[in-house]
């Protein structure tokens, strides 16, 4: 199993999945130009995927859905709650494109499992995905308010994990949010602190676990350097050797990461 961030934040998500038989995209909140062209850059073929799913209906999350749909010919995945919510942004997708599944479904694409799981955020129907292929493990957990034992059984002893860091608390609290926006974003339905992240990394993290992409950063509210430096702290307090045993990667919002091949060992 290989995957891309190809891009990561407030301003947009999508994320590339990919087996030898199938691949399939998450989420696609930047334009179709620039997911084909990160796509492009990373050595993969568009007209491989299969299927794309949504996580939720924020715009940074769908902005790009019914363009993709529409000129790539994809099926699009997403739990009811999402399809209502997102309907303003999407434009017309083809019914006979528009599947919903449900939290407790597993989807298979070729011979890749994807799992969705329920998560905390201000949105209709949100979900988390765990991706299996053979013996390996992808969890893409962000957009959390917090993180649920739920959420925790769902993704623990992953192999590889993109997962939230979105804010310092402090830079938030002196940021140049209004008081409302910011009070959202600290709540349970808000999204996680880089704090909170490493704090829910120490629980979820095993002896496989290789990889750590940390995702969705605020552009105003935190930094890739203090976004590592805290959940690297908080990791070595643990008694998580980073660089040894687990290696932090960063998240770009304009440009992909490279593509990364899990393989357990």
């Amino acid at each position: 199993m290989r995957f891309s961030v190809l891009a990561s934040g407030s301003t947009g998500n999508a994320i590339f999945v990919e087996t030898d038989e199938t691949a399939v995209l998450i989420d696609a909140g930047v334009s179709g130009k620039q997911i084909t062209t990160a796509l492009t850059e990373i050595g993969a073929d568009v007209k491989k995927i299969e299927a794309l799913l949504v996580t939720h209906e924020h715009s940074d999350h769908v902005r790009g859905v019914g363009v993709m749909s529409r000129k790539q010919d994809l099926d699009v995945h997403a739990t009811a709650g999402t399809w209502e919510g997102m309907e303003k942004y999407v434009g017309e997708i083809d019914p006979a494109k528009q599947h919903t599944f449900s939290v407790g479904d597993s989807l298979s694409f070729g011979d890749l499992k994807i799992e969705p799981f329920p998560i905390s955020h201000d949105a209709r129907e949100p979900v988390g995905f765990c991706f299996y292929h053979g013996e390996t493990k992808l969890a893409l957990a962000t957009d959390l308010g917090y993180v649920s034992t739920r959420v925790k059984d769902a993704i623990t002893g992953a192999d590889a994990f993109i997962f939230e860091s979105n804010h310092d608390v402090e830079m938030l609290r002196v940021g140049p949010h209004p008081w409302n926006v910011k009070k959202r974003i600290l709540g349970d339905k808000g999204h996680l602190s880089n704090e909170t992240a490493g704090d829910a990394l120490t629980e979820v993290l095993a002896g496989n676990s290789k990889d750590v992409y940390l995702a969705h950063l605020s552009p105003d509210n935190n930094m890739p350097e203090i976004a590592e430096i805290t959940v690297r702290g908080i990791l070595t307090q643990n008694g998580i050797a980073v660089g040894q045993d687990v290696v932090l990667h960063d998240t770009y919002r304009d440009k992909p990461t490279p593509l990364k091949s899990i393989k357990r060992l």
